[in-house]
């Protein structure tokens, strides 16, 4: 009859490894986490998701959202950034294509987004729990006015903000 080994040994359980460090917070693990799902869905960069209002504007974030941004074979730059948009604003944004790739680039810190590609269908809504974006208007637009030294400059900058806030929907193109 075999002989039993005694218990936890030979099984790798013998030893326990010596821990390595201290405790991490779970703020410090959740970028890791989180670039993993993004990376698997095709997004590198988290930001670009994150701050899609800014790249695009507040007329346009709500009927768009990125999709995927996908490289050539091997390459990290000259990516092609697929964008979800829904009803008539593809062709209005594909008017806005260079700002677009321009902001996204900025936002990234290079090159990586050198083409777009829109497609159409339905963009997922906030749901009821989540608070809606802030809708665009004077009080976000003139906060990043107060270091304008000149008055006439800062007013004029002020009104134009107060007129874009208060008109509804993407601007129309006359």
């Amino acid at each position: 009859m075999a002989r039993r080994a005694p218990p936890n040994k030979g099984t790798g359980f013998d030893r326990a490894p010596p821990r390595a460090g201290r405790a991490r917070p779970v703020g410090d693990l959740l970028p890791d986490v989180g670039g993993v799902a993004f990376r698997r869905f095709g997004f590198a960069q988290a930001s670009l998701v994150t701050h899609w209002r800014e790249i695009v504007g507040p007329v346009y974030a709500p009927w768009s959202v990125p999709e995927h941004l996908k490289f050539p074979r091997g390459q990290r730059e000259g990516g092609l950034l697929t964008i979800r948009v829904e009803g008539p604003f593809a062709s209005q944004m594909q008017h806005l294509e260079p700002q677009i790739i321009a902001r996204a680039n900025l936002l990234l810190g290079s090159d990586l987004v050198q083409r777009i590609r829109l497609i159409q269908g339905p963009v997922p809504r906030p749901q009821a729990g989540e608070p809606a974006p802030p809708a665009p208007g004077a009080p976000a637009a003139t906060a990043n006015l107060k270091g304008i030294a000149d008055e006439e400059l800062r007013a004029a900058l002020e009104r134009l903000a107060a007129a874009l806030g208060s008109s509804k929907g993407p601007p129309r193109v006359r």
